[in-house]
Protein backbone atom coordinates (compact mmCIF):
# COMPACT_ATOMS: atom_id res chain seq x y z
CA UNK A 1 0.00 0.00 0.00
CA UNK A 2 1.52 3.37 -0.19
CA UNK A 3 4.59 2.81 -1.52
CA UNK A 4 4.93 3.44 -5.62
CA UNK A 5 6.77 5.72 -8.07
CA UNK A 6 6.35 6.15 -11.11
CA UNK A 7 8.88 5.16 -13.11
CA UNK A 8 7.77 1.80 -11.82
CA UNK A 9 4.91 -0.61 -13.13
CA UNK A 10 1.09 0.67 -12.69
CA UNK A 11 -0.48 -0.48 -9.88
CA UNK A 12 -3.61 0.37 -9.27
CA UNK A 13 -4.58 -0.36 -6.21
CA UNK A 14 -1.06 1.77 -5.06
CA UNK A 15 -3.32 4.46 -7.06
CA UNK A 16 -6.65 4.05 -5.49
CA UNK A 17 -4.97 4.40 -2.29
CA UNK A 18 -3.48 7.75 -3.21
CA UNK A 19 -7.04 8.56 -4.12
CA UNK A 20 -8.73 7.98 -1.01
CA UNK A 21 -5.92 9.99 0.99
CA UNK A 22 -6.81 12.99 -1.59
CA UNK A 23 -10.94 12.50 -0.78
CA UNK A 24 -9.51 12.09 3.39
CA UNK A 25 -7.89 15.09 3.20
CA UNK A 26 -10.67 17.06 0.98
CA UNK A 27 -13.09 15.90 3.33
CA UNK A 28 -11.15 17.56 6.18
CA UNK A 29 -11.08 20.54 4.63
CA UNK A 30 -14.18 21.11 4.13
CA UNK A 31 -15.13 20.08 7.26
CA UNK A 32 -12.91 22.22 9.46
CA UNK A 33 -14.20 25.47 6.96
CA UNK A 34 -17.80 24.61 7.73
CA UNK A 35 -17.11 24.10 11.49
CA UNK A 36 -15.34 27.69 11.64
CA UNK A 37 -14.33 29.24 8.23
CA UNK A 38 -10.89 28.12 7.89
CA UNK A 39 -9.74 25.86 5.59
CA UNK A 40 -7.04 23.54 7.73
CA UNK A 41 -5.22 21.47 4.40
CA UNK A 42 -2.06 24.37 4.38
CA UNK A 43 -0.66 27.12 5.52
CA UNK A 44 -0.75 29.92 3.55
CA UNK A 45 -4.44 31.49 5.06
CA UNK A 46 -3.25 31.33 8.77
CA UNK A 47 -0.28 33.53 8.19
CA UNK A 48 -2.53 36.05 5.99
CA UNK A 49 -5.38 36.28 8.75
CA UNK A 50 -2.08 36.73 11.51
CA UNK A 51 -0.75 39.74 9.69
CA UNK A 52 -4.38 40.85 9.35
CA UNK A 53 -5.41 40.48 13.25
CA UNK A 54 -1.91 42.41 14.08
CA UNK A 55 -2.67 44.93 12.01
CA UNK A 56 -6.23 45.35 13.73
CA UNK A 57 -3.94 44.85 17.05
CA UNK A 58 -5.52 41.87 17.77
CA UNK A 59 -1.61 40.53 19.57
CA UNK A 60 -3.51 36.93 21.02
CA UNK A 61 -5.63 36.38 17.72
CA UNK A 62 -2.72 37.15 15.48
CA UNK A 63 -0.08 34.78 17.85
CA UNK A 64 -3.06 32.26 17.80
CA UNK A 65 -3.51 31.80 14.65
CA UNK A 66 0.62 32.27 13.32
CA UNK A 67 1.02 28.94 15.94
CA UNK A 68 -1.71 26.99 14.31
CA UNK A 69 0.60 25.80 11.03
CA UNK A 70 3.01 24.90 13.64
CA UNK A 71 0.88 21.45 14.25
CA UNK A 72 0.83 21.03 10.75
CA UNK A 73 4.42 21.07 10.27
CA UNK A 74 4.97 19.00 13.90
CA UNK A 75 2.49 16.24 12.22
CA UNK A 76 5.05 16.25 9.35
CA UNK A 77 8.05 15.74 11.39
CA UNK A 78 6.05 12.96 13.28
CA UNK A 79 5.18 11.16 10.45
CA UNK A 80 8.51 11.72 8.92
CA UNK A 81 10.17 10.24 12.23
CA UNK A 82 7.36 7.07 11.87
CA UNK A 83 8.30 6.28 8.58
CA UNK A 84 11.48 7.10 7.76
CA UNK A 85 13.01 5.95 10.90
CA UNK A 86 11.24 4.38 13.60
CA UNK A 87 9.23 1.72 11.58
CA UNK A 88 11.81 2.17 8.21
CA UNK A 89 12.12 -1.31 8.12
CA UNK A 90 8.58 -2.68 8.13
CA UNK A 91 7.26 -4.44 4.53
CA UNK A 92 6.50 -2.47 2.19
CA UNK A 93 2.96 -0.17 3.16
CA UNK A 94 3.23 -1.44 6.73
CA UNK A 95 5.37 1.09 8.32
CA UNK A 96 2.16 3.87 7.31
CA UNK A 97 -0.38 2.35 9.28
CA UNK A 98 0.79 4.37 12.49
CA UNK A 99 0.52 7.47 10.68
CA UNK A 100 -3.00 7.02 9.52
CA UNK A 101 -3.67 6.12 13.19
CA UNK A 102 -2.61 8.82 14.57
CA UNK A 103 -4.76 10.49 11.75
CA UNK A 104 -7.90 9.03 13.24
CA UNK A 105 -7.30 9.54 16.61
CA UNK A 106 -7.14 13.08 15.95
CA UNK A 107 -10.07 13.51 13.72
CA UNK A 108 -11.77 11.46 16.14
CA UNK A 109 -11.21 13.62 18.81
CA UNK A 110 -12.65 16.51 17.32
CA UNK A 111 -15.63 14.38 16.42
CA UNK A 112 -15.91 13.47 20.17
CA UNK A 113 -15.21 16.40 21.66
CA UNK A 114 -17.08 18.96 19.54
CA UNK A 115 -20.12 16.62 19.21
CA UNK A 116 -20.64 15.74 23.22
CA UNK A 117 -18.22 17.61 25.29
CA UNK A 118 -18.58 21.25 23.44
CA UNK A 119 -14.73 21.48 23.70
CA UNK A 120 -14.72 24.08 20.72
CA UNK A 121 -16.90 26.85 19.26
CA UNK A 122 -20.70 26.23 17.89
CA UNK A 123 -19.93 24.36 14.46
CA UNK A 124 -20.28 26.95 11.62
CA UNK A 125 -19.44 30.27 13.81
CA UNK A 126 -16.38 32.08 12.29
CA UNK A 127 -13.73 31.00 13.92
CA UNK A 128 -12.71 32.20 17.26
CA UNK A 129 -8.74 31.86 18.55
CA UNK A 130 -9.86 30.97 22.34
CA UNK A 131 -12.44 28.44 21.22
CA UNK A 132 -11.23 26.65 18.21
CA UNK A 133 -7.44 26.71 18.79
CA UNK A 134 -7.23 23.07 19.39
CA UNK A 135 -9.98 22.02 16.56
CA UNK A 136 -7.89 23.85 14.04
CA UNK A 137 -4.61 22.42 15.61
CA UNK A 138 -6.00 18.85 15.43
CA UNK A 139 -7.44 19.10 11.86
CA UNK A 140 -3.66 20.63 11.23
CA UNK A 141 -1.99 17.74 12.66
CA UNK A 142 -3.77 14.86 10.94
CA UNK A 143 -3.33 17.10 6.93
CA UNK A 144 0.37 17.07 7.88
CA UNK A 145 0.58 13.70 8.85
CA UNK A 146 -1.23 11.98 6.46
CA UNK A 147 0.47 14.56 3.48
CA UNK A 148 3.81 13.47 4.71
CA UNK A 149 3.53 10.07 4.72
CA UNK A 150 2.36 9.82 1.01
CA UNK A 151 4.96 12.44 -0.39
CA UNK A 152 7.15 10.15 1.23
CA UNK A 153 5.88 6.97 -0.32
CA UNK A 154 5.73 8.50 -3.73
CA UNK A 155 9.27 10.13 -3.79
CA UNK A 156 8.05 13.62 -3.68
CA UNK A 157 5.42 13.08 -6.39
CA UNK A 158 1.97 13.40 -4.42
CA UNK A 159 0.78 15.92 -2.04
CA UNK A 160 -2.90 15.17 -1.22
CA UNK A 161 -3.89 18.15 1.33
CA UNK A 162 -3.48 21.01 -1.11
CA UNK A 163 -3.96 21.64 -4.93
CA UNK A 164 -1.63 24.65 -5.49
CA UNK A 165 1.49 22.67 -5.70
CA UNK A 166 -0.25 19.78 -7.99
CA UNK A 167 -1.45 22.33 -9.76
CA UNK A 168 1.71 24.03 -10.54
CA UNK A 169 2.85 20.54 -11.71
CA UNK A 170 0.35 19.48 -14.16
CA UNK A 171 0.52 22.51 -15.41
CA UNK A 172 4.53 21.87 -16.25
CA UNK A 173 3.60 18.41 -16.48
CA UNK A 174 1.58 19.04 -19.50
CA UNK A 175 4.44 21.15 -21.20
CA UNK A 176 7.11 18.37 -20.35
CA UNK A 177 4.75 15.87 -21.68
CA UNK A 178 4.79 16.99 -25.36
CA UNK A 179 8.95 17.89 -25.61
CA UNK A 180 10.24 16.86 -28.81
CA UNK A 181 13.65 16.20 -26.82
CA UNK A 182 12.13 13.73 -24.42
CA UNK A 183 12.39 9.81 -24.78
CA UNK A 184 8.47 7.67 -25.25
CA UNK A 185 9.55 6.29 -21.97
CA UNK A 186 9.83 9.91 -20.22
CA UNK A 187 6.93 11.25 -22.21
CA UNK A 188 5.00 7.91 -21.04
CA UNK A 189 5.93 8.72 -17.21
CA UNK A 190 5.38 12.08 -17.51
CA UNK A 191 1.35 12.03 -18.68
CA UNK A 192 0.96 9.04 -16.49
CA UNK A 193 1.87 11.13 -13.91
CA UNK A 194 -0.70 14.17 -15.50
CA UNK A 195 -3.37 11.92 -14.71
CA UNK A 196 -2.71 10.74 -11.21
CA UNK A 197 -2.25 14.85 -10.34
CA UNK A 198 -5.52 15.45 -12.29
CA UNK A 199 -7.19 11.85 -10.25
CA UNK A 200 -5.93 13.60 -7.22
CA UNK A 201 -7.66 17.12 -7.83
CA UNK A 202 -10.65 14.98 -8.83
CA UNK A 203 -10.44 13.13 -5.88
CA UNK A 204 -10.03 15.94 -3.38
CA UNK A 205 -13.15 17.98 -4.93
CA UNK A 206 -15.43 15.29 -4.75
CA UNK A 207 -14.31 14.79 -0.82
CA UNK A 208 -15.01 18.59 -0.43
CA UNK A 209 -18.55 17.99 -2.13
CA UNK A 210 -19.59 14.98 0.00
CA UNK A 211 -18.69 16.54 3.04
CA UNK A 212 -20.40 19.24 2.57
CA UNK A 213 -23.43 17.23 2.60
CA UNK A 214 -22.39 15.35 5.58
CA UNK A 215 -21.47 18.39 7.89
CA UNK A 216 -24.39 20.55 7.03
CA UNK A 217 -26.57 17.54 8.86
CA UNK A 218 -24.21 15.99 11.24
CA UNK A 219 -22.18 18.97 12.27
CA UNK A 220 -19.48 17.47 14.35
CA UNK A 221 -20.20 13.86 13.91
CA UNK A 222 -19.62 14.34 10.40
CA UNK A 223 -15.41 14.08 11.25
CA UNK A 224 -16.38 10.51 12.19
CA UNK A 225 -16.96 9.68 8.54
CA UNK A 226 -13.13 10.79 7.69
CA UNK A 227 -12.17 9.04 11.33
CA UNK A 228 -13.17 5.33 9.74
CA UNK A 229 -11.63 6.01 6.32
CA UNK A 230 -8.60 6.90 8.31
CA UNK A 231 -8.80 3.27 10.38
CA UNK A 232 -9.38 1.86 7.32
CA UNK A 233 -6.33 3.27 5.35
CA UNK A 234 -4.67 2.35 8.69
CA UNK A 235 -6.09 -1.46 8.49
CA UNK A 236 -5.05 -1.77 4.76
CA UNK A 237 -1.71 -0.60 5.33
CA UNK A 238 -0.93 -3.09 8.46
CA UNK A 239 -2.22 -5.70 6.54
CA UNK A 240 0.13 -4.84 3.59
CA UNK A 241 2.75 -6.99 2.05
CA UNK A 242 3.46 -6.03 -1.60
CA UNK A 243 3.32 -2.12 -2.65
Amino acid sequence: MFEHKLNEQVNLKTYFDWFILSFLAGNINAGGYLACSRFVSHVTGFATLSGISLEQGSWVDAFGTLAIPLFFLVGVIVSGYLTEKKYANKVHGQKYAPVMGLVAILVGFVAIGGSYFELFGKFGDVANIKHDFFLLACLCGACGLQNAAISSASGATVRTTHLTGLTTDLGLGIVRAEIHNLSDSQKSIERRANLLRVATIFSFTLGSLIAAFIYSRFKYQGFFVPMFIAIYLAYVARKSHAA
